[in-house]
């Protein structure tokens, strides 16, 4: 469903005007599995604590939010996020575009990490770079 969304958002053939613009932040929690099945039940119900201010800050542009999200969505945070490996990567390639101040060098290792090869198929990377490509319109950068 979120690559039929990208692509066609990326086409142009859905507005943005059309529906929701982003997703509810509860959307991604892993409700599947109790943080008390986790490897690490603490840090499980501490993201899922905070995963609505993260998620909100990363919509509204914030480097920490962002990096924190797609983090979550690329791994998981101990089972406390569904992973979506297309929706880390696409947010990996947002805070690269972004061009934030504070980007350092475990952003790049990050984007080949999550983005290559040995973690996302080629058809998962073309989905999230035209996925984050409409995500960094919403953004407005």
């Amino acid at each position: 469903m979120r690559l039929l969304s990208a692509t066609l958002f990326a086409c142009g053939c859905v507005s943005l005007a059309d529906g929701p613009l982003w997703p509810p932040a509860q959307t991604y929690v892993d409700t599947t599995v109790q943080c008390s099945q986790s490897s690490n039940p603490a840090r499980c119900q501490y993201t899922r604590d905070t995963w609505k201010a993260d998620y909100d800050e990363a919509i509204a542009g914030g480097y920490r939010a962002q990096k924190h999200v797609a983090l979550c969505l690329s791994t998981g945070c101990d089972e406390a996020i569904q992973p979506d490996k297309m929706l880390g990567c696409a947010w990996r390639i947002v805070i690269a575009d972004a061009r934030h101040a504070e980007a350092d060098s475990t952003d790049a290792m990050n984007l080949d990490r999550f983005c290559g090869t040995d973690y996302i198929d080629e058809n998962g990377k073309l989905a999230a770079a035209s996925q984050a490509k409409a995500m960094l319109r919403l953004i407005g950068k």
